[in-house]
């Protein structure tokens, strides 16, 4: 048996607990800043808003605490939004955490002063000094996991044994766990699938929605290319699979149809999901910066003409 602590108390982070705590880990959830979230865990049915089904028993609720990061785990668990990456990054960094970290964020940050985007475990590693990271990516919907539906992820590692070890920790018959030593190549597919499911949600049709599926695969291999990953990894379930479930419903995917339609983006965000986060987006209004000055444009016509799309809140122009 083994001592997790998760931190993060939305929908992936609970929905992870079942298949850890299936494998006969101690495992503790804590939520540092959701009160919903907060009141979800600690209710006596333990129902989750998001998840709608209550959570197993035997998970533990502790209130976040400098002191509840100095207990001895064997595995921390990161599956905060991507805002909260800085906030957990200085906790553990002042903190001296030699615990090994697994993150469930996804996303990427862009250093203004360096003129660099870092993917989420370099940021963690060059800015916070955390030096053991794995970083578990792949098609998961949180609902799903939940429910314990087949589901297949892989856990990155420079140190590919790490990602077993961690792997064999968490597995179950309906969990699989796949590994690669390829950090890069799994963060940066996982981050840019919601600006490419927005795009292919785009389509009007499947015809079009397939072409574009397709067109997405090229340029998300020229990318994980230029960012010094191996273009293998678009083939595997951070790439591909990752990319087919997000295309095929979802947030973003959603987005993607309304600005298919015609609609400017600040008019569809505000009409049909004023409520709703949307990833793409968010990372978007992130990378614009790098990618419209440093990778060249003819390179990515899909995303360019997304972001601008986004950014200048034009209609949006792909040919199909």
């Amino acid at each position: 048996m083994k001592k997790i602590l998760i931190i993060g108390g939305g929908a992936m982070g609970s929905a992870f607990s079942i298949p850890c705590l299936e494998n006969k880990n101690k495992v503790t959830i804590t939520e540092p800043y959701s009160k919903v979230f907060i009141k979800n865990l600690t209710s006596k049915d333990k129902f989750h808003s998001a998840l709608k089904m209550k959570l197993p028993k035997k998970l533990n609720f502790r209130k976040y605490s400098k002191d509840l990061l100095k207990e001895k785990f064997d595995l921390i668990v990161i599956a905060l939004s991507l805002s909260g990456i800085d906030f957990i990054g200085n906790e553990l960094k002042n903190l001296k955490i030699k615990i090994p970290i697994l993150v469930l964020t996804k996303g990427l940050k862009y250093e203004k002063k360096k003129r660099k985007i870092l993917t989420i475990s370099e940021k963690l590693n060059k800015e916070f000094k955390i030096k053991d990271i794995s970083i578990l990516k792949g098609p998961c919907l949180a609902k799903e996991l939940a429910k314990k539906n087949q589901t297949s992820v892989i856990i990155a590692n420079k140190n590919v044994n790490k990602a077993k070890k961690l792997g064999n920790m968490i597995s179950t018959k309906y969990y699989f766990i796949e590994h690669s030593k390829d950090t890069v190549g799994v963060e940066i597919s996982s981050a840019i699938k919601n600006i490419y499911a927005m795009i292919i949600g785009a389509g009007q049709s499947l015809n079009a929605a397939s072409n574009l599926f397709q067109k997405s695969i090229v340029e998300m291999k020229y990318l994980i290319k230029f960012f010094k990953g191996d273009v293998e990894t678009i083939l595997g379930l951070a790439g591909i699979g990752d990319l087919y479930v997000s295309a095929a419903g979802g947030r973003n995917s959603k987005m993607g149809s309304y600005l298919g339609k015609g609609f400017k983006f600040r008019i569809a965000k505000k009409r049909f999901m004023a409520k709703d986060t949307v990833e793409g987006e968010q990372l978007v209004r992130e990378i614009a910066p790098f990618v419209l000055k440093k990778i060249d444009k003819k390179k990515i016509p899909l995303m360019i003409n997304l972001i601008k799309t986004i950014k200048d809140n034009k209609k949006l122009n792909i040919s199909v």
